[in-house]
């Protein structure tokens, strides 16, 4: 788990060593990432800046790495964010075809090698999670590349004075001058604004800014010197649903059981201290209690809120106790809630309107006293099943009966009925299609509502834009895959990846999700809908194959997560103060109705409706307005200092 950026020059620009300097500092910005080492190289086209969090072969695979055949020793410079579990089998395998040296035990020479003698095709043989970009002096073409599920994140730039690549956004902002892009107020991307305040989050590959773009989950890019990058596809996640083979739904658990045992296991490879996460869930007991298999010692971690019925922690305890690992707790009061917002911003280098991520950061704080590694269980959900929203076409199979004409004449009847009478909400989704009622886990406003917040609102912005593709690519499959395979898309690597990446790195702390896995995702995308969903249950077959594994009280307990109470905390005290202060000293009222979020506040403060979402989505984007464009809010942040040895 690292920092990485990469700048290559436009034909006709030499680097100079103010380019150099400008690549160390913008390097710098993300030290949180890497602590442990620096380092950057150059050459007349091309600079690498690098932040090292050592987790293996850490006397050893230093970055920038050099590595070349025999012939061409020095032909290729990599700096690499992630890691490659099946690196010792990735390693072995180019010994034993090519004749592969290698001057390290890392895995990060596995990476450079691989693609030597493989080309793209060496991406679907690297287990794990990774985002690259790797120089070819021969060729000069800088190749970057991103994990199939979008684990960590790649930003990319182009403008006049060349492209530049790297791990936060902030790292390309800090170079505008060299790239010569738009990174105020005027370089916003209105559109992706709004993708935001429906979505929550900004999806892939849009950034707040028009110049600034990420590189997909799944994809590479070529870049050469005065050259637009030249994205490509190598890894698209289908749902091939298979039957049963010989041995019946057992045989199927089983096999369930075994790859996430072998995934677990290749995630628990490293050079310092493995802990895991543990909510009250189903997913990270799961993880914890396959990891302690490997070490005994294994320290789990949870955190809540002081507020009754907003914290898991006694369950993780009773989980931890079950499985036999120490367990540390962190309780976040509201005054450090607020405190934090501004630091965790800062490190989003993008607005995610997921309040969950704030315990998430106070926890990753709390784990990076003990460890340099933790397990979760992200990912699961998607790939098991495991939303409630996802039995929806079960209750609403009656409608499919219907013919469109009948479908719609009842979503009109449903319009004139009072919000919150029985079964309007039935009556209107009922009416819709699957691609007009789902468009991912979170739909903060209305078309309606949005107009009353977004001065700029336009109605030919939708959330559309995203999922028309996707959803044509799912064409014929059953509900809940093409659901399941929206939120891989949207859901998963919009909010859930970045909050998991951002939230650990901002305290130097290495996340690894054994759920996403291309092994684990192999076997659960072949399973039939009624092993995910039933009337009674998600993640029906994950269940049934954890049952030997996970303690039974959390085997069929509902899903919490991390829960937030934004909600209560909005109606009173520092959270309420804050959103007051939020309001009345913004400069975005271009992009947001500032009274108009006045008086949504004002209504959820009385009781009179709960707008603690919408509050919570708009709020977050004005923080980041005030950090990123205005500068009117400066976080204070501290330089990464641990434990020497962990």
């Amino acid at each position: 788990m690292c920092g990485l950026v990469a700048l290559l020059c436009e034909p006709g620009r030499p680097v100079t060593p103010e380019i150099v300097d400008a690549v160390a500092g913008a390097a710098h910005l993300m030290r949180h990432r890497g602590p442990d080492e620096p380092g950057t190289w150059s050459d007349d086209r091309v600079v690498l800046g690098f932040n090292r969090l050592s987790i293996i072969d850490i006397a050893h695979s230093h970055q920038p790495l050099r590595w070349g055949p025999p012939d061409a020793p020095q032909r290729y410079v990599l700096v690499f964010n992630g890691e490659i579990y099946n690196y010792l089998e990735v390693r072995a395998q180019l010994s034993e075809e090519f004749g592969a040296q290698f001057h390290t035990e890392g895995d990060g020479e596995a990476i450079v090698a691989a693609y030597h003698h493989w080309g793209v095709d060496a991406l679907p043989r690297l287990r794990g999670m990774f985002a690259f970009a790797l120089w070819d002096t021969v060729t000069g073409e800088l190749f970057c590349a991103r994990d199939p599920f979008g684990i960590k994140p790649l930003f990319m730039a182009t403008g006049p004075g060349g492209t530049a690549v790297g791990s936060e956004k902030k790292c390309l902002t800090d170079l505008s001058e060299v790239l010569g892009i738009d990174v105020g107020d005027t370089g916003l991307d209105h559109r992706a604004v709004q993708h935001y305040t429906v979505l929550q989050y900004v999806p892939e590959p849009e950034t707040l800014h028009r110049q600034v773009r990420r590189l997909e989950s799944g994809c590479y890019a070529r870049i050469s010197p005065g050259g637009q990058p030249q994205v490509s596809r190598y890894f698209t996640p289908t749902f091939p649903v298979s039957a049963f083979r010989a041995g019946g739904e057992q045989a199927r658990y089983d096999e369930i059981t075994r790859v996430l045992e072998d995934s677990v296991a290749k995630h628990m490879r490293a050079d310092v201290t493995v802990g895991a996460f543990l909510s009250g869930g189903i997913d990270s007991t799961a993880i914890a209690a396959l990891a302690i298999r490997h070490n005994p010692k294994l320290i789990t971690f949870t955190t809540g809120f002081e507020r009754e019925g907003f914290s898991e922690v006694d369950v993780a305890v009773a989980s931890a106790e079950a499985i036999g690992a120490r367990h540390v707790a962190k309780v976040v009061s509201p005054a450090e809630f607020v405190a934090a917002l501004p630091e965790i911003v800062w490190y989003l280098d993008e607005p995610v309107a997921d309040p969950a991520l704030v315990p998430l950061f106070f926890i990753a704080r709390e784990a990076r006293k003990h460890v340099k590694v933790v397990l979760s269980g992200e990912g699961a959900d998607e790939l098991f099943g495991g939303y409630t929203i996802y039995r929806e076409p079960l209750s609403l199979k009656a409608f499919d009966y219907l013919p469109r004409p009948v479908r719609r004449s009842l979503g009109k009847a449903s319009q004139p009925l009072p919000d919150g009478m029985r079964g309007k909400s039935l009556l209107h989704r009922g009416s819709l299609t699957l691609e007009q009622r789902y468009y991912g886990n979170a739909r903060s406003f209305s078309d309606a509502q949005l107009r009353a917040v977004l001065p700029g609102f336009r109605a030919d912005w939708t959330h559309t834009d995203v999922t028309a593709e996707i959803y044509r690519q799912s064409a014929g499959w059953d509900p809940v895959a093409r659901m399941q395979h929206l939120d891989l898309f949207t859901w998963l690597r919009g909010d859930i990846l970045v909050k998991a990446d951002k939230m650990t790195m901002a305290n130097s702390l290495e996340l690894r999700v054994p759920f996403l896995d291309p092994e684990v995702f192999a076997v659960a995308s072949r399973l039939p809908l009624e092993q995910k969903i039933t009337r009674t249950t998600t993640k029906y077959a994950l269940r049934r194959a954890l049952e030997p594994i996970v303690p039974a009280h959390v085997l069929h307990r509902a899903k919490l997560g991390f829960p937030v109470p934004i909600r209560h905390w909005l109606r009173s005290g520092e959270l309420l103060e804050w959103a007051h202060a939020m309001i009345t000293t913004s400069q975005a009222g271009h992009l947001v109705d500032l009274a108009g979020v006045q008086r949504m506040l004002d209504e959820h403060r009385t009781g009179a409706a709960d707008h603690s979402r919408r509050l919570w989505t708009v709020l977050i984007f004005m923080l980041w307005h005030a950090i990123f464009i205005e500068r009117s809010i400066t976080p204070h942040i501290d330089e990464p200092v641990y434990p020497v040895e962990l």
